[in-house]
């Protein structure tokens, strides 16, 4: 019954990306009587859309209603267009990256030498590549997204900034980078409602990059990981998903995020149901330990989140964070998993986090000591 239902989730998620599709392309377009050639094709992402005109040209249409033309090396910026649309020539070079999610699609198309500045420092890189080339100074440290060293950015010839959803908190930012004339390209992968969708942006930069064809065949990769794992007999265990904060509190991921999404698309079911606000962008909650206790203490698994506070390695490093643990099921039938810490950062391989997950739900990782983004507590 539950992969009749994931089935249907799936074509439910994908109707509305068809539809978006076709609305793209039947709006104004480019605004100068230019039609397009074609639509990307997507089967998850809502977040954005992608038109494809002759020679070359390519336009971005993002959720939030922003527009950049992609513009081919040596051409000309087409006469006529829309004003609301920010051109961005090709090939782009010296991007200011201050989305985190985005740094692992840059590597995995090969294209880190797009980037020339980061707003994320060497050591806060879990991107093995990205941190060497900061080491190397072949990307350079240039501010937090919220402080960026706007001389920096303009002594190195800057022409795009690619920013998380937290721009959104110092628009001011944003609109001084756009007075400098520096576009701001905002990404919003994180508000893909399947995980994939997140995923699925690797063919947006793909398409920044002329490397679409990489990128479709990386994303295709994370689809039959997720087919691998869906296409299994959901478990049926339930699983708890957190970490504790230095204070004492569980941080539990909100009911319905994309983390939560995995997990049951991975066979398994989340402990809270109705956990969080889900009108709210927060995908965490903090509970008292007595609440969580309440509702995990029988849950047959645990995996433990350590992309904040560090890793830990050990049953008696989470039994010091809070004792209580030692009383729960998953604890005592040593069914405990902690995230790398890198989790956050790879977006490009969520299809094969979704099958590591399946794996600890099935019983295929018994034997097994650490799976792809995962290694077992003892």
């Amino acid at each position: 019954m539950k992969r009749c239902m994931v089935f249907f989730v799936t074509i439910a998620l994908l109707l509305p990306i068809l539809c978006a599709c076709e609305a793209a392309e039947s709006r104004e377009g480019l605004g100068n009587g230019w039609e397009p050639e074609r639509c990307m094709e997507l089967q998850f992402a809502t977040q954005f859309s992608l038109e494809y005109y002759g020679d070359g040209y390519k336009l971005i249409s993002l959720a939030d209603g922003s527009r950049f033309l992609l513009i081919p090396e040596g051409a000309v910026l087409p006469k006529g267009i829309a004003k609301d649309i920010v051109p961005l020539y090709q090939p782009l070079k010296n991007i200011y990256l201050a989305a985190t999610a985005s740094m692992c699609l840059f590597d995995a198309l090969d294209s880190l030498d797009s980037i020339r500045l980061s707003g994320t420092r060497a050591d806060d890189w879990h991107i093995e590549n990205a941190r060497l080339a900061m080491e190397e100074d072949k990307i350079l440290y240039a501010g937090k997204y919220n402080e960026p060293d706007y001389e920096m950015l303009l002594d190195h010839g800057c022409p795009l900034a690619i920013e998380s959803l937290m721009i959104g908190h110092a628009s001011e930012v944003k609109d001084k980078l756009e007075e400098l004339g520096i576009a701001v390209f905002i990404d919003q992968s994180s508000m893909e409602p399947h995980p994939l969708g997140r995923t699925e942006w690797i063919k947006l930069y793909g398409a920044m990059l002329n490397k679409e064809d990489t990128a479709e065949a990386l994303f295709l990769e994370q689809f039959e990981y997720l087919n691998a794992a869906t296409g299994a007999e959901p478990s049926g265990k339930t699983v708890a998903f957190f970490h504790i904060s230095s204070s004492g509190y569980v941080v539990a991921r909100k009911s319905g995020d994309y983390v939560t999404k995995m997990l049951e698309l991975a066979g398994g079911s989340y402990v809270f149901d109705d956990l969080g606000d889900p009108e709210t962008k927060t995908s965490t909650v903090t509970i008292e330990m007595e609440k969580f206790f309440a509702t995990a203490k029988e849950a047959d698994y645990i995996i433990y989140n350590s992309t904040i506070g560090g890793e830990i390695k050990s049953i008696d490093e989470l039994l010091a964070k809070n004792e209580l643990l030692a009383e729960f099921k998953a604890v005592q039938d040593g069914n405990v998993w902690c995230t790398n810490e890198n989790m956050y950062q790879e977006s490009t391989q969520l299809g094969q986090m979704i099958q590591s997950f399946q794996k600890v739900f099935s019983g295929e990782a018994d034997e097994l000591e650490e799976l792809p983004y995962l290694y077992r507590l003892r």
